[in-house]
């Protein structure tokens, strides 16, 4: 089973004047010339054609309509065979950037854990957070496939307030955890992965330890830390030009050691020049800052024989 995942950078459908318009792949409160959406659109589509995965997980993509929209008047157009199964569910986030999935495989279940709270999961709240307010910032989509589970996820982006995105994304990660030892019958025996943007920046934190330690940390296993340390990115901002791995994938110890030599494979062909780290081909069209698939890499990995 080969699996991927792509932050999808505001993936919405909109019909302004009754015409349907995918918006581009820049963020809602940064003013960006729109004429360059479909271009855009074009190039998520190609960047998605080019990973060939079973599997792909989403993250802010706006509803079920535009999952579908993207799959039919762009996916497919651009070469990449069908994805029959497609979820897209509500979540939490105000703007409606929801979790997704699509798959050429079965999905036996699913289920969004968008309502469950910190009282639900036997987790203290810190003092200042309502334990009776939904954890997760936008969802923790689960999807069975196989004899696979993935729990897909995208975690607080460390703005504007560190210290209070780091509180969220803390408990964002306490919450994955209880909710794969709840579903797992044996954790570290069982299968599964966590994937997704969980948001971690790079480098060393003025807080403390990194907020989604207690995934990483005797729990599961990084697959990205397979990867040299220089090849360890999948996003650059342009307003601090660093770079910075916040895409995931946390493998159960068996998956991880099931596969060994599984290692997670970054395609950064659709980021802008601007992330001059990266010094090889880039997708036909994309600019310095846009045109562009994404500000995100994507990652897949392959697990023969799943």
């Amino acid at each position: 089973m080969r699996i991927g995942t792509l932050n999808a950078q505001n993936l919405r459908l909109q019909r302004p004047g009754g015409r349907d318009h995918l918006h581009g792949a820049w963020d809602a409160d940064v003013p960006e010339d729109q004429a360059l959406d479909p271009i855009d659109r074009r190039l998520t589509a190609g960047l998605l054609t080019e990973l060939r995965a079973d599997v792909v997980a989403l993250q802010e993509v706006f509803d079920q309509e535009t999952l579908d929209y993207f799959h039919e008047e762009f996916l497919l157009p651009a070469g990449a065979p069908p994805y029959p199964h497609r979820i897209c569910l509500p979540g939490n986030d105000g703007r409606g950037l929801d979790v997704a999935l699509m798959s050429r495989r079965p999905v036996a279940a699913f289920r969004s854990h968008a309502p469950v709270t910190l009282t639900e999961l036997d987790i203290a709240a810190p003092e200042g957070v309502d334990p009776d307010r939904p954890v997760f910032r936008r969802d923790c989509l689960m999807a069975a496939i196989g004899p696979l589970t993935l729990f897909v996820c995208h975690f607080k982006s460390p703005y504007p307030d560190a210290t209070a995105a780091w509180t969220t994304r803390r408990l964002e990660a306490l919450a994955t955890r209880r909710l794969v030892e709840r579903h797992a019958k044996d954790p570290a025996n069982d299968l599964w992965l966590v994937l997704g943007d969980l948001n971690e920046p790079s480098g060393d934190s003025a807080i403390g330890d990194r907020a989604i330690a207690p995934l990483e940390t005797g729990f599961a296993v990084d697959l990205m830390q397979r990867l040299p340390q220089e090849e360890r990115w999948t996003y650059y901002d342009p307003h601090s030009g660093r770079y910075h791995c916040p895409d995931a994938m946390l493998a159960s110890p068996a998956l991880a050691g099931l596969y060994p030599a599984a290692k997670p494979v970054v395609h950064r062909k659709g980021l802008g020049g601007e992330a001059s780290r990266f010094h090889g081909s880039r997708l036909a069209g994309v600019g310095r800052h846009r045109p562009h698939a994404s500000d995100h890499a994507a990652v897949v990995v392959e697990f023969p024989g799943l």
